[in-house]
């Protein structure tokens, strides 16, 4: 029992050693802005602030946690973590890329290291002036990206030698999506580059040939009034609703920008190639939440999915201002924990940890654009199971 004991408590010891607890800033100053949660309340982030040489250097990233697509699914979220700041935890561990530990992050851990909360449902995007007083929905997302940055900016970034808009999932998208914003709100003396993490979400059928993610996107879009942040560039093509997905603007981006994401996203898998509505039986089911589950005739689909994924990034090009870390593995967010980001047993591509990829192309060390080979090849892969 005292063996337990101790083995259990060195396992704690090393959990608190790569993790972290951050306290909430809630942004007050920005509700009069109508900068708001889905709720109306303020928004939030967690912040680090940086010492050293780093005093001068801002990771701002932005939390993910998928979308609402109309009223009712945005009714739904509203009351929750991800529609108002009074219902979010007021602590977040940092782990990962947030670490203020060089062994744990060693490119970036004496930077000022910002993780905002995420509760307006459409990637940062929104801005509908009208609230319906019935429902009192606020769709303001964009408004919540400038107040912050603005914010931030007042808070020392306006001296930013370095700063990197970052972001997974959700988030991922936002740092896709509004990264030249970004450029555009710093000064021009700062170097400025964008990171996505599992952001890349891409326009695909399901494994019954509907078009479910085109179809909520534009709902997304629609919903939220978010047309007029995106790419004009884009919009000037095609509908809006499109234009919300990487793979017909990144093109358009002209500040450097680094994808990492996994070829089979779970994430993906289970909303865009897999959902229930396609998958009224539940033949999926065991596949989605564990990928060694998967049939021989799933793994065919899903090696056709990997395809489209790798279609899809051809727009975003080879310069060297661009980096990607493309691995095959069935997982979704890599950078804001420790054991994917960096630690001797973490994913690699060409011997490369994610930490030393990014801080090699931020940095201009090197470039770095690896594409993985198919699975099952990659042993270095943290591959989710899902309960």
């Amino acid at each position: 029992m005292m063996r337990v004991c101790l083995v259990l408590m060195s396992l704690l010891s090393l959990l608190s050693i790569e993790a972290y607890e951050v306290g909430l800033t809630f942004l007050d100053s920005a509700v009069a802005q109508g900068a708001v949660c889905l709720d109306g309340s303020a928004p939030a982030y967690h912040m680090d602030k940086g010492f050293g040489p780093g005093i001068d250097n801002w990771l701002v990233f932005f939390e993910g946690g998928g979308w609402c697509n109309n009223v009712t699914n945005c009714l739904a979220r509203r009351d929750t973590r991800l529609g108002s700041s009074k219902k979010m935890l007021t602590t977040e561990t940092f782990s990962g890329m947030f670490h203020n530990k060089p062994k744990y992050n060693p490119d970036f851990y004496d930077w000022n290291r910002i993780k905002v909360r995420y509760c307006d449902g459409a990637s940062f995007t929104g801005d509908v002036e009208a609230v319906d007083p019935k429902t009192n929905l606020h769709f303001r997302g964009a408004r919540i990206f400038r107040a912050v940055i603005e914010d931030l900016l007042a808070k020392g970034m306006k001296n930013a030698k370095n700063a990197m808009l970052a972001g997974c999932s959700a988030g991922g998208l936002t740092s896709i999506l509004q990264c030249d914003n970004f450029r555009s709100l710093l000064p021009a003396t700062t170097k400025v580059k964008c990171l996505s993490d599992a952001g890349f979400f891409i326009n695909a059928k399901t494994i019954i040939g509907t078009s479910h993610i085109e179809g909520f996107y534009a709902d997304v879009v629609r919903t939220h009034g978010s047309a007029k942040v995106l790419s004009p560039a884009c919009t000037a093509k095609m509908s809006p609703g499109l234009c919300f997905f990487p793979q017909n603007m990144v093109q358009y981006i002209k500040t450097p920008i680094f994808l990492i994401n996994a070829a089979y996203d779970s994430w993906q898998v289970k909303n865009i190639l897999a959902p229930g509505v396609a998958d009224r039986k539940g033949t999926w089911r065991e596949c989605k939440l564990d990928i060694t589950k998967c049939s021989p005739a799933q793994l065919n689909i899903l090696q056709g999915y990997r395809q489209e994924f790798l279609k899809a990034l051809t727009g975003f090009g080879n310069s060297p201002s661009r980096g990607m870390f493309i691995n095959s593995c069935y997982s979704h967010c890599q950078t804001g924990t420790q054991e994917t980001w960096l630690r001797n047993d973490s994913p690699l591509l060409s011997n490369t940890t994610i930490a030393k990829a990014v801080g090699d192309w931020y940095y201009e060390r090197g470039t770095f654009q690896k594409i993985d080979c198919p699975y099952p090849c990659d042993k270095t892969c943290h591959n989710r199971v899902f309960e």
